[in-house]
């Protein structure tokens, strides 16, 4: 594969650059999301941070599963100097999705991404990914229709169907069309903070953040209307995430009992109640760290950890940072910061 085409492929401005690769029967909508949400990704001075380009193997007009066909014109050559790849789904089978292999073209195309580069894919991208051995052994997920099919050709990939996105580091997978903008903005989020991803949030007029543990909207039997959610213990508990907060408590909340209670959350979140909770902590400890000046101690029991010591091990536990070391990461070191 030619360097120095792949470099002419990206301007050379620093930022970090990604490459959408697509076939025949992409669906524009996974292809435009991806656009979408990286390219409204701003710094605080207002400047891009990321630099996109969609590819294909061999360049000119792609088929879309829509009545019109998009012109790409790089070639694979763009993944080589990549530093993110993604890879959206299509409506035309392939040796992925029916034999469970990567075709010719597919296989060099991959042979020239960098070992380094973060590789992602949208719905049934995963099939792709997995065909080229980057799930082996992993955690992924895909479109709750192709679970059967995924398994049965790709048996050595830990499936998790019941989640909107997983996170491997390096690999990352998601469940479906909506699910792509909830992975981007993870990226983003993990990129740049949650301060940046939520400016791209409210450019697009979308959710902040789903986590990727949430259960896919997959079609089960309509509850009874006498049947409540769990809804409102969500929304009471981030608005007392100080406080210790018990499954008890929650449950009471909704007038269950504990039992019940777990499972419906289950159910509609896709975790436990408790690590939706710590999750939710997390994020609000990150978003202090990030946003304000307030001493570790203080966004501990703003959290609702109670300690700098706890903040500290949830916080690296989840993370594999240090309160310190990850607002210094994201804001620059702050002199009255502890």
């Amino acid at each position: 594969m030619c360097k120095n085409l792949a470099m002419a492929v990206f301007q050379r401005s620093g930022r970090h650059r990604v490459a959408v690769l697509v076939r025949h029967g992409v669906m524009p909508m996974e292809l435009g999301l991806v656009h979408q949400m990286f390219g409204q990704a701003r710094s605080a001075s207002g400047e891009p941070l990321y630099e996109v380009v969609t590819c294909t193997l061999l360049p000119g007009a792609v088929r879309t599963d829509a009545d019109f066909p998009i012109h790409v014109a790089h070639g694979p050559e763009a993944l080589a100097e990549a530093d993110t790849v993604i890879v959206p789904a299509t409506h035309e089978p392939d040796e992925t999705e029916t034999e469970g292999r990567l075709g010719a073209q597919l296989a060099e195309a991959f042979d020239g991404i960098q070992p380094e580069t973060r590789i992602a894919s949208i719905c049934t991208g995963a099939f792709v990914l997995a065909a080229a051995g980057l799930l082996t052994g992993r955690r992924a997920t895909t479109h709750w229709k192709s679970v059967d099919q995924f398994r049965r050709l790709y048996p050595d990939v830990n499936l998790d169907p019941d989640v909107l996105y997983t996170d491997e580091g390096d690999v990352l997978t998601s469940a479906g069309e909506a699910s792509g903008i909830d992975l981007c903005l993870h990226m983003i989020r993990g990129d740049h903070g949650a301060a940046v991803a939520n400016d791209v949030a409210r450019s697009t007029v979308v959710p902040p953040h789903r986590d990727g543990g949430q259960a896919q909207f997959i079609r089960r039997p309509v509850p009874e209307p006498q049947v409540s959610s769990t809804g409102a213990a969500r929304a009471w508990a981030l608005e007392h995430l100080d406080r210790p907060l018990t499954l008890r408590e929650l449950a009471g909340r909704e007038s269950m009992s504990i039992r019940t209670f777990n499972r419906r959350f289950r159910e509609e979140v896709g975790i436990t109640p408790m690590q939706w909770l710590g999750q939710r902590r997390i994020e609000r400890a990150r978003q202090l760290l990030e946003e304000t000046d307030l001493p570790v101690e203080a966004i501990a029991t703003e959290a609702g950890f109670g300690t700098t010591a706890s903040l500290r091990q949830h916080l690296h536990a989840a993370l594999g940072i240090s309160p310190t070391a990850y607002r210094s990461t994201f804001r620059g070191p702050v002199d009255a910061v502890p």
